[in-house]
């Protein structure tokens, strides 16, 4: 097959990249079926930062997770926590949480 050069559109950013030839080559060796859908730039950043699980990201809060308060058990400083606590074990700070370890 004969491919040539696309402009795609960043599904993150809305900005127009190119999709060229050889990256169309070595997705179909890899048999990957779809196009890529956000930038190299976007694509960079998002490999970079922590993402939520698949399961828990919505289609606007790709890469954003909602964070809880709580006071640590041991040394009383903030905690924040990608979970609610329940109240009912010890909640640890980054810092006494590494130690426990």
């Amino acid at each position: 097959m004969i491919y040539s050069d696309k402009i795609l559109v960043c599904g993150d950013c809305g900005s127009e990249f190119r999709f060229t030839a050889d990256e169309q080559q070595r997705h179909a060796r890899l048999e990957l079926r779809a196009e890529p859908r956000r930038c190299p730039g976007c694509r960079t950043a998002g490999s970079s930062r922590t993402r939520a699980p698949r399961s828990r990201r919505g289609l606007g809060g790709i890469g954003t997770r909602e964070l809880f308060s709580a006071v640590c058990s041991v040394c009383g400083r903030d905690a924040r926590l990608p979970f609610k606590p329940r109240g009912d074990r010890p909640v640890y700070c980054g810092d006494c949480f590494g130690r426990r370890r």
